[in-house]
């Protein structure tokens, strides 16, 4: 695995304005990801290091969009995460995690669309970040990462109470299981786990039932997470 941290980008002489020839995208030979800090780039960073895939990964300061120099001639959204491999281009951080189940994981992450709990792990893997996450970068933009002079509080406010109903379906589904889906750590675990895991550096986990703490707490053990977790940690947005 090769990692390059935000500064080091440029004494690794990488032009994102240069040429084709030298664009690090065409440079790609296994797959490769463009990651901050605890941000949802951390869901596929976690489920590469679950499936012990030989991968790279490029660690940017927090939003790249303003912080990276060139990273938009890159990602034209300029978000994270910005994956690679062969000629497959991604960032939405729940496919990508549905992806790499797909193609590297044999089975070991995915369910079989045989699977009598098939459309139930699909649909976890898609609630995490439209139902859980969506409401939670609300919460961020406006109470975490706004300026001190904003007065959109009661936005973040809104969009707190919004997140807290949502999960009442998974913590109600919870108190008889230990893993979403087929009894065993599936994809839907890391997608719904990395937005949990949002929730306590949100501050907003004083809202979880023990059910919730417990399942967040059984992932967040996880040797793949913990270390993927630290990986650019010197870059913490939430630092301050």
């Amino acid at each position: 695995m090769t990692v390059i941290v935000d500064n080091m980008i440029k004494s690794q002489a990488v032009d994102y304005n240069d040429n084709q020839t030298n664009n690090p995208i065409s440079q790609v030979v296994k797959p490769k990801l463009w990651h901050c800090y605890n941000a949802r780039s951390l869901r596929v960073l976690w489920a590469l290091e679950e499936l012990n895939i030989d991968y790279d990964v490029e660690v940017l300061s927090f939003p790249p969009r303003y912080r990276q120099p060139g990273y938009k001639d890159i990602n034209a959204l300029g978000t994270v995460p910005y994956f690679v491999d062969g000629q497959a281009q991604m960032t939405e951080s729940s496919a990508i995690c549905h992806y790499l189940a797909g193609k590297y994981g044999s089975g070991l992450l995915d369910i079989s669309i045989e699977h009598s709990e098939y459309a139930n792990y699909l649909n976890w893997l898609y609630h995490g970040d439209a139902t859980l996450t969506f409401p939670q970068t609300l919460v961020l933009r406006y109470r975490v990462m706004a300026p001190k002079e904003n007065t959109q509080q009661q936005t973040a406010d809104d969009y707190e109470k919004w997140f807290v109903a949502r999960l009442v379906k998974l913590s109600q589904y919870l108190s008889t299981r230990q893993y979403l889906c087929d009894n065993r750590f599936t994809m839907a675990d890391i997608v719904i786990g990395y937005a949990l895991y949002l929730g306590e550096l949100l501050r907003l986990s004083h809202h979880y039932s023990p059910q919730l703490h417990d399942y967040l707490k059984r992932l967040k053990q996880r040797p793949a997470f913990i270390k993927a977790q630290q990986l650019g940690i010197e870059l913490n947005p939430f630092s301050s």
